[in-house]
C-alpha cells in the first residue's frame, strides 16, 4: 500500500513536513537507501494537515493553504485540510481545480490512490 513520510524535500527544493502523508511502496523503494535516510526527495501521493487553533485567522489560513498549493504543484495526488473548529475538510485533488470544502464530514475515503484507507473524524470534530 504505502509508507509514511516524516518530512520531505519537494521537487522545487522546499523541505515541508505535513501532520500525516502517505507515498507509494513503489516510489519509496525506487530510492536509495541514503535518501530513505534523509529528506526523502519526493512529494508524497496522500498530504493531511491539522487545522489549529493557531492557525485561525486570515494569516494561519492563508499559511496552509498556501501550503497546501504547494503540494499539489510538486505533484500531491491527495490532500486533505482537516479544519476541526469549522468541522470541515478541503479536499485537494491534483491538477488546478480548487479544493472541494465538505461540511459534516464524518468520514475520509482515499478510493483508488490508497483503496482501503479510511479517515474516521468523529475523534478530530471532538478534540
Amino acid at each position: 500500500m504505502g509508507l509514511a513520510l516524516r518530512a520531505s524535500r519537494l521537487p522545487d527544493g522546499s523541505v515541508l513536513s505535513p501532520d500525516a502523508s502517505l507515498v507509494h511502496l513503489e516510489r519509496w523503494q525506487a530510492l536509495t537507501p541514503e535518501q530513505q535516510r534523509s529528506f526523502a526527495p519526493l512529494c508524497p501521493d496522500l498530504v493531511v494537515e491539522l487545522a489549529s487553533p493557531s492557525d485561525e485567522g486570515p494569516r494561519g489560513g492563508t499559511a496552509l493553504h498556501q501550503k497546501m498549493e504547494l503540494y499539489r504543484r510538486n505533484g500531491a495526488r491527495l490532500g486533505w485540510l482537516l479544519l476541526p473548529a469549522e468541522q470541515a475538510v478541503e479536499i485537494w485533488q491534483a491538477g488546478e481545480a480548487p479544493p472541494q470544502r465538505l461540511a459534516a464530514v464524518t468520514t475520509l475515503d482515499a478510493g483508488e490512490l490508497f483503496p482501503g484507507l479510511q479517515i474516521d473524524l468523529a475523534e478530530i470534530w471532538q478534540a
